[in-house]
């Protein structure tokens, strides 16, 4: 029997992918409906949701506190990194927190599409119960023009610096996206928000090991 992981502000889930694809039979949770979730999936809040019944957890708190462009904005976005770890500490379960760079994760692991051979940057970090030992380093050199697939707009004529330096353009199609992202079921603004697959993947490997250490102690 396949372990089974609660994926908390899931999104369309693009993390669960990952897991599924690890291992896991996955579990989403959002305030906010998702119909292009691509498994079970529960309309709850994420803070006060019953996390029994599984064995792992993940969670991405809303990241816009956090975001290097939170100073363009004057909206009061909640910060909800410590309530959430404070949830998952205690819950006793192997559990990994993710968010963007700038986030206050606890030794996080910091991953990039072009580890895994990606048309996108798209940094994002993981705080982990076990982190690992090795992570795969960005091979920027290899993907010298990421596409960037924020937002929702089309192609620019100009190329233009992106936060993750070097530069960025907008994919041309609803596809060109998809393909860059290792994603094929989400909409466009979706893609704007998710994290590819391939990152939860080899976190989700990790995961795996300590569920199955634990259960074997």
């Amino acid at each position: 029997m396949r372990p089974r992981l609660l994926d908390l502000f899931c999104g369309a889930g693009g993390a669960a992918m990952g897991y599924h694809e690890a291992g896991f039979d996955v579990v989403g949770v959002d305030i906010e409906p998702q119909p292009n979730y691509p498994f079970e999936f529960l309309r709850a809040d994420a803070l006060t949701v019953s996390l029994d019944g599984f064995d792992a957890i993940h969670a991405s708190p809303p990241c816009q506190a956090y975001s290097s462009l939170s100073g363009l904005t004057t909206t009061d976005y909640p910060r909800l990194i410590e309530p959430v770890r404070g949830r998952l500490a205690t819950s006793g379960r192997p559990y990994v927190i993710e968010n963007v760079v700038g986030a206050p994760l606890r030794a996080p692991v910091r991953l990039c599409g072009s580890s895994f051979g990606l048309r996108v940057w798209r940094h994002r970090l993981f705080e982990m119960s076990s982190p690992p030992l090795f992570v795969p380093p960005c091979s920027h050199a290899e993907f010298p023009l990421p596409l960037d697939v924020t937002g929702t707009g089309g192609p620019s004529s100009r190329p233009r610096s992106a936060p993750g330096g070097g530069l960025s353009r907008k994919p041309a199609t609803l596809q060109e996206a998809r393909d860059a992202m290792g994603i094929d079921w989400m909409s466009r603004r979706e893609l704007a928000d998710a994290i590819p697959p391939a990152y939860t993947r080899f976190i989700g490997g990790y995961l795996l090991a300590e569920v199955q250490a634990g259960v074997a102690a």
